[in-house]
């Protein structure tokens, strides 16, 4: 073989290399002329969205997945963590809302026990005992005479009607007609 043919040779084994590869619009990589074309700017953009691309597809072929396995398997997660934490969730809110009501009842209670409170200070006095007795028990010290005194407008209205309804034979039962009848 001759040096020439040599020469040859080897040239085409380089570009037939597969790591060499052409683009086409893009020129060969020749420093002096990358960097006075203006248009290089935007072929090593363009390279650059091309090797990032080859990355994320290197991604999902380590994966084993296409986008869409991807995107489908993501939502997957995310809805298994939305079921996970919505369980604690809805038992943190309803703990919440039975904290609120509890400590209402709380306020509720305290209020009643500062009630009764004041009321038992009240009633430590003997006066206010006295009067109790005679209002509410209707006592009456030795020696005093107890008047009670009952107006007609006390009684309520519908006691005074159904009274007055009873009153009336002609309104009572079948059978109670028939043995006044028979029994003269």
């Amino acid at each position: 073989m001759t040096q020439r043919a040599r020469e040859r040779g080897s040239r085409d084994r380089r570009t037939e290399s597969p790591r060499v590869r052409r683009v086409e619009g893009v020129p060969a990589r020749h420093p002096q002329r990358t960097r006075r074309d203006p248009r290089g700017a935007g072929a090593r953009a363009r390279l650059r969205l091309k090797l990032a691309a080859k990355q994320a597809s290197g991604a999902a072929r380590v994966l084993g997945m296409s986008t869409t396995r991807r995107a489908a398997v993501l939502a997957i997660v995310i809805c298994a963590l939305a079921f996970t934490l919505a369980v604690p969730l809805r038992t943190y809110v309803s703990q919440r809302a039975e904290i609120r009501v509890q400590q209402q009842r709380q306020a509720q209670l305290q209020a009643e026990v500062a009630e009764l409170e004041a009321r038992k200070a009240a009633l430590a006095d003997p006066a206010e005992v006295e009067a109790e007795a005679r209002r509410r028990l209707r006592y009456v010290m030795p020696g005093e005479t107890p008047y009670l005194i009952q107006l007609p407008e006390d009684t309520p209205q519908g006691q005074g009607q159904a009274a007055r309804q009873k009153a009336v034979p002609g309104d009572s039962a079948w059978y109670q007609q028939l043995w006044s009848s028979l029994g003269g």
